[in-house]
């Protein structure tokens, strides 16, 4: 049985039975999930989330999952891994961007993707092994998650405690993640980020913890730990440099955030980017 509780932030693509976890946990990837037979069940954030047969689902792994179930025990699913920092460099729009860092995945028909997916994914589990071909597979992922994003944006509604959807609480979160996402690099407060959404400060940060799992604070520092991942990976500027570029008000708070989050300091996780890269 596939151990993903263990496995290391990087390219790979897996199809077979569900993993199933003791405990929940998180990595610093893009999951893409293809359902083929079954149904996954799952808990992210401490909510359920089932994915079916002829859905996908991608969402960022920080966010606490856990894999409780497979509906029948007989299910059959492909797994895809991508680092993060592959992904903020295919420069996906913000809205994009922010539908994918929300605490719940992106869950879409397969039929979105326009294509054969499974013989895709298939493929992209010989291209990761072949450092010739995984830049095809790198191209391909890409142009698979922007079409399934843009399905989500088109139908997305978020739900109100009775199920019922609301175009209005859809707009409140959304705005407010769309402005943290398009300022994250200055200096914003929670008020700020209220205001955007035309809401009392204490009723905003309510309202964004209940639908994205993280307070106001704690998601703006998750975007500017992903823009220094960014930096990190894709330019030669210094620490200090990226510090500012990522909004940190100083270099030591931006030390401070980046080790919490990624539990390696900013300096190592640049010089393992580029041994992986050589490798």
């Amino acid at each position: 049985m596939l151990d993903v509780e263990t496995m290391e932030a990087a390219y790979w693509s897996h199809r077979g039975p569900a993993p199933l976890m003791a405990s929940s946990h998180r990595h610093d990837d893009l999951e893409i999930n293809l359902v083929l037979e079954g149904r996954l069940d799952y808990r992210f954030g401490g909510a359920p989330v089932s994915v079916h047969a002829g859905e996908i689902a991608l969402f960022w792994g920080w966010t606490p999952h856990q894999l409780v179930g497979d509906g029948t025990g007989t299910g059959q699913f492909r797994w895809v891994h991508i680092p993060l920092g592959e992904v903020l460099a295919w420069g996906l729009p913000d809205h994009d961007l922010g539908a994918m860092l929300l605490n719940r995945p992106v869950v879409v028909p397969t039929a979105a993707a326009g294509r054969d997916v499974e013989s895709m994914l298939s493929s992209w589990q010989r291209d990761f092994a072949d450092d010739g071909a995984e830049v095809i597979a790198n191209l391909e992922a890409q142009a698979l998650v922007r079409r399934l994003l843009r399905h989500h944006r088109d139908t997305l509604v978020l739900r109100d405690d009775d199920g019922h959807g609301t175009a209005d609480g859809m707009h409140r979160v959304i705005d407010m993640v769309r402005f943290v996402v398009d300022r994250f690099r200055d200096p914003i407060e929670v008020a700020d980020v209220a205001a955007a959404a035309h809401l009392h400060p204490h009723y905003a940060m309510t309202v964004f913890r209940q639908d994205v799992g993280a307070t106001i604070v704690e998601y703006l520092t998750r975007c500017r730990v992903a823009e220094s991942q960014r930096l990190l990976a894709t330019t030669s500027l210094t620490i200090g440099e990226i510090a500012h570029a990522a909004g940190f008000g100083s270099q030591s708070s931006f030390y401070a955030h980046f080790t919490r989050a990624c539990g390696t300091a900013p300096g190592t996780y640049r010089a393992q980017l580029r041994e992986g890269r050589t490798r």
